[in-house]
């Protein structure tokens, strides 16, 4: 299974980005989706995720709450995390990962099979 992370960049504070993650080489279906993020000098820690089957999602905490959503296409085989309201302690690489049968979202790094590359947001004016 692979994962691609894309739609990183630089971008004023308020300001909105998505985040997509492709998903090729099994059923997209059979994966719970999360994304989490890395802050430099912190450890890489749970943002959102959407269950298989897109009909329960999980934040982390209320800083996103609001803020953030996710989605997923399973025709498309990609999630989406949407951004808005953006804030500088966002600044990090967002990654996308995949857990395989899992019912829920796990929120634990070690739950997940499968790792995207990472993609830069800096948010900064």
């Amino acid at each position: 299974v692979q994962l691609q992370a894309s739609g990183g960049g630089l971008v004023q504070p308020g300001a909105s980005l998505r985040l997509s993650c492709a998903v090729s080489g099994s059923t997209f279906s059979n994966y719970a989706v999360g994304w989490f993020r890395q802050a430099p000098g912190k450890e890489r820690e749970f943002v959102m995720g959407i269950t298989s089957s897109g009909v329960s999602t999980r934040y982390a905490d209320y800083s996103i709450k609001g803020r953030f959503t996710i989605s997923r296409d399973n025709a498309n085989n990609t999630v989406y995390l949407q951004m808005n309201s953006l804030k500088p302690e966002g600044t990090a690489v967002y990654y996308c990962a995949a857990a395989r049968g899992s019912l829920g979202v796990p929120i634990i790094i070690t739950y997940y099979d499968y790792w995207g590359q990472g993609t830069q947001v800096t948010v900064s004016s």
